[in-house]
């Protein structure tokens, strides 16, 4: 079995998929998240490279991506403030997405590269000795067959 072109993902009211959905431009995945610098999670200073962001990607019916924001809202120096401001900027960017509905949604792989970090859902077979696995970055869900929705942290 490979893949599916169309991964589902499943809506979940108050965890980590709870900013998905559809709206009339098709559909969308939001979240606030964090990035490391490379190795930066082996030193004693890791929390100084630490970021927050906040991340909307779009797609549009067919799953394919055709957008996305992403704002980086701070370091985890002042943690409370950064994650914050993430989830403010992220609210006010769903707020602006017409006729949105919170829903299970199904999308195709892409990636985003942005200041040296991968967002997106991403192939990730190889670091699972082969076995079929598409990755959500940097937010760490993981999807596996049967590809139902659900996801693994």
């Amino acid at each position: 079995m490979a893949i599916p072109e169309l991964i589902p993902i499943a809506y979940e009211p108050g965890y980590r998929t709870d900013a998905i959905g559809t709206y009339e431009g098709g559909q969308f995945f939001g979240s606030v998240t964090a990035t490391l610098a490379d190795g930066a999670g082996a030193t004693d200073d890791w929390v100084r490279h630490k970021r927050w962001y906040a991340v909307l990607h779009r797609f549009g019916s067919d799953g394919g991506h055709t957008g996305s924001q992403i704002w980086c809202a701070g370091t985890s120096e002042h943690e409370d403030a950064s994650v914050e401001r993430a989830e403010a900027r992220l609210a006010e960017w769903l707020t602006s997405l017409p006729g949105r509905v919170s829903t299970d949604i199904a999308i195709k792989l892409f990636h985003v590269d942005f200041e040296g970090h991968t967002f997106g859902l991403v192939d990730r077979s190889e670091d699972y000795d082969g076995e079929d696995h598409a990755e959500f970055l940097p937010d760490e869900l993981g999807f596996d067959p049967p590809w139902d929705g659900c996801y693994d942290t």
